[in-house]
């Protein structure tokens, strides 16, 4: 496995109208790094976000659609998913206040 820094972790996160719903129950949904798992996310998610504290995080794997350009076909890249739960005296994360 990869030498994976906290900062390396979370990719990006995840816009959709269900995980801005989820967010009233201080659930948070990111694109993570393939190789990553539930520890190595909670660690990055506590120390980018100051005052942040995880309770649970829950993974999935989500393997590349299926592309056609003509006669090729092709696959996108897979992802991972991460939906991280924050303890109820943690603070809310920034990066969503705008949204």
């Amino acid at each position: 496995m990869a030498n994976i820094q906290y900062y390396d972790v979370i990719l990006k996160p995840v816009v959709t109208e269900k995980s801005m719903s989820a967010m009233a129950e201080k659930k948070y949904t990111f694109f993570v790094h393939p190789e990553a798992n539930k520890t190595m996310i909670k660690e990055a998610v506590e120390k980018m976000f100051e005052g942040a504290k995880v309770a649970s995080v829950n993974t999935m794997n989500m393997d590349g659609k299926k592309k056609r350009r003509g006669m090729k076909v092709g696959k996108t890249a897979k992802t991972k998913k991460a939906i991280v739960q924050l303890t109820a005296d943690s603070a809310d994360i920034e990066i969503f206040a705008g949204l």
